[in-house]
């Protein structure tokens, strides 16, 4: 009994806890690429500053702070328009992707690990966040239908009680 009631407290704690398996990144870390990427535009090659710019990229859409992940979703956004080889362009997409999940954008963050899984069907990283993305939109339905219901129920009740004052 105490076995199925501890089962029970965990699927609802894993429920309203989320559980996404997506790292996070210090500060320190970020400054650390902000560093580099500074480091690299005095005159290191395109390559380089390329790289140094999607490892700040990576950091900041692994961020705490929303303003963080705000601007790792600017720097990706821009860079995308530019980029044509589809290993690079799917790691960007990834990158977005993440940033919108973090920022609880879950649709945006759908399509664009659609359109990653479109360069590359087998890329288990990406189908998992998108099993991770499908099962929060799950939830905030769910949740949105019992919120629905209680302020329906309250509704009612409150009609209700004036009804029956009459």
């Amino acid at each position: 009994m105490e076995a199925k009631i501890g089962k029970m407290f965990e699927s609802v704690s894993s429920f309203f806890g989320g559980g996404d398996q997506i790292p996070w990144c210090d500060r320190d870390v970020i400054v650390g690429c902000e560093r580099e990427v500074a480091e690299a535009s005095g005159g290191a090659s395109e390559e380089r500053k390329n790289e140094s710019i999607m490892r700040l990229s990576w950091a900041l859409v692994h961020s705490r702070q929303s303003e963080d992940i705000n601007r790792g979703i600017a720097m990706l956004e821009a860079s995308l328009t530019n980029t044509r080889a589809p290993l690079q362009q799917r790691e960007k997409l990834y990158l977005l992707a993440v940033g919108y999940y973090r920022n609880a954008e879950y649709v945006r963050s759908r399509q664009l690990l659609e359109k990653c899984l479109q360069i590359a069907p087998d890329w288990r990283q990406a189908s998992a966040l998108k099993k991770t993305v499908e099962d929060q939109i799950a939830k905030d339905g769910v949740i949105g239908i019992g919120i629905a219901a209680t302020a329906v129920g309250l509704i009612a009740a409150g009609i209700a009680a004036a009804a029956s004052r009459r």
